[in-house]
This record gives structure tokens, C-alpha cells and sequence, in this order.
């Protein structure tokens, strides 16, 4: 039975709400179990993964919708030899996001987690919450005060930090040391409204490894200011850049990856998406042509490919034969990776739990 050489129980009843408040060490560690699960399974099988979680019950409370965190969080408990429940929050009796006067307290729904399982996620972004900046956040960091056991972002209005946890893990596999290679967030075009999670959590997180980090976006749509800021500085101790522009062409020239992706502009995220939708979807119209195109691919290192945590806009985010480039795309490589890290968090925070 292969044993796992990252599996530490220093990081036993930790939370992660953000990479933040994480130190290099222990985001390191992260990846490195990651890949000690990878490894395992693409060699063995998944039936060959230690069974470190066995018996153990993680909670998974959902205010919005998902395809790959769900299934990622789910396999990985399965994988782990434990278990992952899934809980529509509609379908409970806490007051958030229902219309009723009254509703259970949070700090009594923490408590009954804490006797029931062992780790508890929560995703509360977007729609959920009208796209009100750092209401999501706060919902969550409420609860982790509240709750004994772990408690794991799997996406808010701010940070989506197993996310961005296979972000860098893809890139790293990609290009091997990410020091001074090239990492583009670029602001796409869509039809639909988009919050600031993932392009926010790449934010952060790149620069610790040394990468030169180019948020590219149309004039009027900043990302939060606060990180901005905290990014430059984690890029100046690493040795990393970060670099804000609205020249799409120069971003991308050189560049040795891109991620497309829409995100809402600083008004909407401040009134609220059903005060402002449509007058956001009409300023959108204004930079259509802000996608990724074989073109603007070309401008790029000829090793240069297409990130994105999915889902992706074909046809508006990315032009459909960037996105199905077998050379140029490594969105699915992306997406499976997100499962070992999902696992490495899980194993990490909740092991010693008991």
C-alpha cells in the first residue's frame, strides 16, 4: 500500500477560507500531497489511496450551483474512504437568503456539524447573495468562528481557494519552475454575469511562486483594490510582478498562459445585480471583441495555453477551436486537477479530526 510523505497533521482543524491565510510552507505541502494522490492513482488506481478519511462525514452546505467543485469534493471523500453529504441550503431552516423573519442562528447550525461530521464547505457567490461584495465572505467566516471542526471556501465573492490551488498546480505540471514565466487573467466578454472569485484568487496566489501576473481588462472593471495591492506585495517578496493594463495585445504577448474570464464591474458588485444587470449587460457590448482568438494565441510564447476554471463560454469567452486545441488548451487537465487538491485539503484539514 503506497504511504503518503505529505500527509501532516499540523494542518489538522484548520480552516481555508482563503490561500491567505495559508503560509507558503503549509500551500506547499498542499500541492505536494496533491500530487502524491495523482501519482498514486495514475500508477495504481484510486483504490490504491490510503483510506485516511475513512468514516469520516464532510458537509458540503451549497447557496449556488456547481458542476466540477460538487463532483470533485464528492469523489474525494469517496477516494479518501469517507463520505460527503450534500446540502441544499433551501432546503434548510437557516434564515439567509429566505424570505422569512425568523430562521435557525448560525452559530446552532455550526454546533450540529460539529457533532455530526467532521468538516463542513460552504459555496455562497453570485445570485445567492445578489452579487454584494464580501456578503458571502462574511457568511462564511461567520460560521468558521462558530464551528469546531474545519471549515472550506468552495467559493465565495471573493476567494475560491481549491480552485485556485489547481490553477497553480496545472501551471506548475504545465512549465515546470513558475518563476518568471508569464500568467494573463484577462477580463472576457459574456452574455452572462460573472463574480471575482477565481480571477481574484489567481490574484493572490500566483505571485508566491514567482510569476509575473497581468490582470488585463477593459477601463471600469477593477478588481477589489485591497487585494491589488496585497498581490503586488506578495509579488515583490517572491520575486514576481503584478501588472494591471487595458492593452489586451501587450498582455498577452509572450505570455505563457491565459485565462478568460468574465467579471462584474465595481458598481454592480457594490448596488447589487438586480439594480444594475442590464445596464451592465449593456456596457459589455461595448468590448465583444475582448476574447481569446487564434490570433491572439499566436501573439504568445509558442508554448503559451489556455487556462480556465471552467465553465467556459464558448464562442464568447474563447473561440471554440482555441478551447479544443489539444496542444494549446489544458482546461481539462485543469479541471481533474482540481480533484487531487480538492483531496489534499480535505485530507490535510480534517485527518486528526476526530
Amino acid at each position: 500500500m503506497p504511504s503518503l510523505r505529505y500527509l501532516v497533521r499540523e494542518l489538522s482543524g484548520k480552516d481555508l477560507i482563503s490561500t491567505l491565510e495559508w503560509s507558503d510552507e503549509e500551500i506547499d505541502i498542499a500541492l505536494k500531497l496533491a500530487a502524491e494522490f495523482k501519482q498514486i492513482a495514475n500508477y495504481y488506481g484510486v483504490e490504491a489511496i490510503p483510506k485516511v478519511l475513512e468514516r469520516k462525514v464532510f458537509y458540503m452546505l451549497f447557496f449556488a450551483p456547481s458542476t466540477r467543485t460538487r463532483a470533485a469534493f464528492e469523489s474525494g471523500m469517496y477516494f479518501l474512504g469517507g463520505h460527503a453529504a450534500y446540502i441544499d441550503a433551501t432546503t434548510t431552516r437557516m434564515a439567509f437568503g429566505k424570505q422569512e423573519k425568523a430562521g435557525e442562528a448560525i452559530k446552532d447550525v455550526a454546533a450540529m456539524y460539529d457533532l455530526y461530521g467532521h468538516g463542513l464547505g460552504i459555496r455562497i457567490l453570485d445570485k445567492a447573495i445578489d452579487y454584494l461584495y464580501g456578503v458571502g465572505n462574511s457568511y462564511i467566516r461567520e460560521m468558521a468562528k462558530a464551528a469546531k471542526i474545519p471549515v472550506i471556501n468552495m467559493a465565495d465573492d471573493m476567494f475560491h481557494p481549491t480552485q485556485g490551488l489547481a490553477d497553480i498546480f496545472t501551471f506548475i505540471e504545465r512549465f515546470g519552475n513558475p518563476r518568471g514565466k508569464k500568467y494573463v487573467i484577462m477580463w472576457a466578454y459574456s452574455p452572462e454575469i460573472r463574480g471575482w472569485c477565481s480571477p481574484q484568487e489567481d490574484m493572490i496566489l500566483f505571485p508566491r511562486f514567482g510569476v509575473d501576473v497581468v490582470i488585463a481588462r477593459p477601463p471600469g472593471f477593477d478588481l477589489d483594490p485591497k487585494l491589488v495591492e496585497k498581490a503586488k506585495e506578495l509579488a515583490k517578496e517572491h520575486g514576481g510582478s503584478l501588472e494591471v493594463t487595458d492593452n489586451l495585445q501587450e498582455a498577452l504577448r509572450g505570455a505563457h498562459a491565459v485565462f478568460p474570464r468574465n467579471w462584474a464591474s465595481p458598481t454592480l458588485v457594490q448596488v447589487g445585480y438586480s439594480k444594475f444587470k442590464d445596464e451592465e449587460l449593456k456596457i459589455y457590448e461595448k468590448y465583444k471583441n475582448w476574447k481569446v482568438t487564434r490570433e491572439l494565441m499566436d501573439l504568445m510564447d509558442k508554448h503559451g495555453v489556455l487556462m480556465h476554471v471552467l465553465p467556459i463560454f464558448r464562442g464568447y469567452e474563447a473561440d471554440e477551436d482555441v478551447i479544443d486545441d489539444p496542444k494549446r488548451s489544458i482546461i481539462y487537465e485543469q479541471a481533474e486537477n482540481g480533484l487531487w487538491t480538492k483531496m489534499a485539503v480535505l485530507a490535510l484539514t480534517m485527518y486528526g479530526v476526530k
